[in-house]
């Protein structure tokens, strides 16, 4: 894209912005938060710095700079990873093609832990398929007497994962650990939380070209109905739990009956659903028996 002969801030956001209504088919306010975002990332500065400043006109090397991420999201390359880093629970979270970038939707998931754990957190948690490590984070931040473990089969995944926990000073109480699911679990946890692939196969290609041109695809394939990883991982909970403890998983939209059903078939109870931000069950929760 040419940013043309307007180089002041404002003018080069309003060009960018206009590129991106056409090229991503964004509406007005969506495309001028992307423009407005890669401009103060490469600037150093917060986006209210852009108004005021607006006038102010960029040298050569910030607008080469500029230029190049604005080629790379019209390309539809992820805000998350041209910043590489995306904010959870309020937490810098590293972020790059590896891992799957973590949704605000996810945080639900927290949520409802804090509302189960009230009054007894947790001593030991895990996080099974934690990817970037968001949950993990965000869990340790919460949890601060608690250890924890967070798991994942990809280990390129996991080194990311390892440099958030020691980015943000929870490596010494969070371990990270590469295995299938459950498989490296050996120590029974008293709380557990997984945000697992549950989009089915057949589906993946109807993702949006920003996910599924960029991301990840075995972190979001959960097999023919979307549920097989679940399934799988659910069957094993009654070895890794303490009696008590609380296990909850992020579902897709539609699915929160069918994986209650699956936890009470393992023999879990006292159900728990958790909306998302867009009002749909996100996040299932069942707990082990205690007798």
């Amino acid at each position: 894209m040419s940013l043309g002969p307007l180089k002041t801030l404002l003018g080069v956001l309003e060009r960018a912005e206009v590129f991106f209504q056409e090229r991503l088919e964004l509406d007005r306010s969506a495309a001028r938060l992307d423009a407005q975002v890669l401009l103060a990332h490469v600037l150093g500065c917060d986006r209210l710095q852009l108004y005021i400043q607006h006038d102010r006109p960029l040298v050569e090397d910030e607008l080469s700079a500029y230029r190049e991420l604005v080629r790379r999201r019209a390309m539809h390359e992820p805000v998350a990873y041209l910043l590489g880093q995306r904010e959870f629970w309020s937490l810098p979270i590293k972020v790059d093609a590896r891992v799957l970038i973590p949704r605000p939707d996810s945080e639900s998931i927290v949520e409802l832990a804090l509302e189960l754990m009230r009054g007894r957190a947790p001593s030991r948690f895990a996080d099974v398929g934690t990817g970037s490590g968001a949950l993990a984070c965000a869990l340790a931040q919460e949890f601060q007497a608690a250890r924890g473990v967070a798991l994942d089969l990809d280990e390129a995944a996991l080194d990311l994962a390892r440099e958030n926990l020691k980015a943000l000073g929870f490596a010494e109480r969070i371990e990270a650990r590469h295995g299938d699911l459950l498989s490296v679990l050996k120590e029974p946890v008293d709380l557990l939380v997984a945000n697992l692939p549950y989009i089915s196969t057949e589906e993946l290609e109807q993702l949006d070209l920003d996910v599924r041109g960029f991301e990840p695809m075995q972190a979001l394939d959960g097999g023919k109905d979307g549920l097989e990883i679940i399934r799988r991982m659910v069957l094993g909970l009654d070895r890794v739990l303490v009696p008590g403890a609380w296990a909850l998983l992020e579902v897709g939209a539609g699915q929160a009956e069918a994986v209650e059903k699956i936890m009470l078939q393992a023999g879990l109870g006292e159900i728990r659903r958790q909306k998302d931000l867009g009002g749909i069950e996100r996040v299932v929760a069942a707990r082990l028996p205690e007798g």
